[in-house]
């Protein structure tokens, strides 16, 4: 893990004192569990608590970083964990800043992404209530607002149920599969004056468990069906950021000579430009990866998003007849709220575990399969045009900047076509936002770009113009840390893939099709989205509307963020998508 050194806004030193308070409990339970930031939208709900972390803790350990709205502190957490496999903590508002929340807190749940939220509420005694404030921000059952999509929740109702719901909540949320908790600090636990702390539990003792190993008998079926396979195919899905345990996914798929599809939703899971990487990553199957799945005999599906719905894209209504081997725990959050679980798939050999715990077992117990693989031809791709901007021309311009440079994309545009750039490292793309929430891509990029600052990478969030001017504010929290990185607003002006839906409804209807734009297109006033960077501290470039300046624009911005700068590239993109 890489040490990252971020600008530390420093207290002055406390004068010494025996006073002790709940909130400075709470803070010591959060710097026992390694909570290394709090991502923050400040609020009287949790003053305590905020007091503690900078006059008790030093603001370190967690550090805080200041968010300009609730849904950036969420989004940066979600962000921290998809590039470094640890988590932060976020800190929201009483009920309106958790209201605020909601959305970032979906996506975190989608994207089975573990982050410690942080609300406070009361005081519940209304007799301690300040009149008006204190009663529109105190609810009952703060947490039924998210409890639909969050693990586990609480309220304690005291110092030491406080510490202990802590602890729990850190080990539930990083236990597979893992997903955001919300952990509700009423503000008189926090400011009542306490003798001494209460022990800390050994954290040692309360961790997350190891991962759940699948049965012998399992591994032993799933081998079998593998090694005897005519055409097998993998679907690598939800893996970790490990190094060790891509190495062990590509050995295997070299192993047995098979066909390996990645989804673009999700993080790089297998080198895309490898020999047996079957079509470049996307959404929706295109034509040959449905030939492929429909050719299978055997497919191993490695926690695949949406199993169900892509033997469905290749087997429409027919039998699925390829023997299925799903190695997933995710079934464990599945709920009767939200639908994110999908459709139930046929499955043979059920490995109730994550892919990582499987692939080595599978490595070792399968047998060479001989039969060789051609290398995936891809059709010749003509070159970017150079008059106009295009999803394919910076795609071009990135790969011509980057050079032999580690890089991390954060975040796709909707259009992107996985061809583009190739991902060889678990850390060259770490997926979507997980809900399809948008004004998540810049929180997740700084996130991301706060993980990965110091080690040398990288990180670029590709966002679309309304994902940006939705989530623009974390650019504040870039600049104000010193966090580096790079977005590159693919600005369409427009919000293209709801025209497009207001397109096929209008042809349904019979209806004029041109009328598509209305309600959708952002323009007239334009918003200069540099200015907007510019604003808040970062670098800006744009907006660039010519693809022969296009290379030169994001060669400007590496180099900005090589330099240790946050950089803010406008490209003017022509409306249109590539990746189907």
């Amino acid at each position: 893990m890489i040490k990252t050194s971020i600008v530390h806004d420093a207290p002055l030193p406390a004068k010494p004192s025996t006073d002790l308070w709940g909130s400075d409990a709470i803070a010591a339970v959060l710097h026992s569990l390694d909570i290394p930031y709090i991502a923050l939208n400040p609020g009287a709900s949790y003053r305590g608590l905020h007091d503690s972390i900078v006059n008790y803790l030093g603001n370190r350990a967690p550090q805080m970083l200041l968010c300009l709205h609730d849904e950036t502190a969420v989004h940066i957490a979600q962000g921290y964990w998809k590039a470094s496999d640890r988590m932060m903590a976020s800190a929201l508002h009483s009920n309106v800043g958790l209201m605020h929340a909601s959305m970032p807190i979906f996506n975190a749940w989608c994207d089975r992404t573990p982050v410690l939220v942080l609300g406070a509420t009361g005081p519940w005694d209304a007799a301690k209530r300040r009149p008006w404030i204190d009663w529109i921000h105190t609810c009952s059952d703060q947490a039924a607002l998210v409890r639909n999509y969050t693990k586990w929740d609480n309220q304690p109702g005291s110092v030491a149920a406080a510490a202990e719901a802590l602890v729990r909540a850190a080990q539930i949320a990083q236990t597979a599969p893992r997903g955001p908790v919300y952990v509700n600090l009423d503000v008189t636990i926090q400011e009542e004056k306490i003798a001494a702390l209460p022990a800390l539990p050994d954290m040692a003792r309360h961790g997350a468990p190891h991962a759940a190993q699948p049965a012998p008998e399992l591994i032993e079926t799933a081998a079998r069906l593998l090694s005897g396979a005519k055409n097998p195919v993998m679907l690598a899905g939800r893996c970790s950021r490990s190094v060790e345990s891509w190495n062990a996914r590509v050995a295997l798929a070299e192993k047995l000579n098979l066909r390996v599809l990645t989804h673009i939703k999700l993080a790089a899971a297998f080198p895309t430009d490898h020999r047996l990487h079957a079509a470049p990553p996307a959404n929706r199957l295109a034509p040959a990866a449905k030939q492929l799945i429909a050719e299978a005999d055997v497919i191993l599906a490695l926690d695949w998003l949406d199993l169900a719905g892509t033997l469905k894209q290749s087997y429409g209504a027919q039998p699925v007849t390829a023997k299925i081997i799903q190695v997933s725990c995710d079934a464990h959050n599945h709920r009767g709220w939200s639908m994110d679980y999908q459709g139930l798939p046929p499955v043979d050999a059920y490995l109730m575990c994550e892919p990582d715990a499987a692939v080595p077992l599978l490595l070792a117990a399968v047998t060479p399969r001989a039969a060789g693989v051609p290398a995936v031809a891809l059709p010749p791709r003509p070159a970017a045009p150079t008059d106009t901007v295009t999803l394919h021309g910076v795609g071009e311009a990135l790969k011509a900047a980057l050079g032999n440079i580690d890089f991390c994309v954060t975040r796709l545009p909707l259009g992107w076509n996985g061809a583009y750039l190739p991902f060889r490292h678990p850390l060259d793309y770490v997926g979507f936002d997980g809900g399809g929430g948008v004004g998540a891509g810049p929180g997740i990029t700084v996130g991301a770009a706060l993980a990965l600052k110091d080690s040398g990478r990288v990180p670029i969030g590709l966002l679309g113009d309304g994902d940006f001017l939705m989530g623009n504010t974390a650019v504040w929290t870039a600049a104000h840390y010193k966090i580096p990185c790079l977005m590159i607003v693919c600005n369409n002006r427009s919000y293209f893939n709801d025209e497009r839906h207001q397109e096929q409804i209008a042809v349904k209807r019979g209806r004029p099709a041109e009328n598509r734009w209305i309600g959708q297109r952002i323009d007239d006033p334009d918003i200069d989205i540099a200015a907007i960077a510019r604003a808040q501290g970062a670098f800006a470039i744009g907006p660039v509307t010519e693809g022969a300046d296009l290379i030169a624009a994001v060669a400007r911005g590496v180099a900005a963020v090589k330099a240790g700068g946050v950089c803010v590239i406008d490209a003017r993109v022509l409306p249109g998508y590539d990746a189907e």
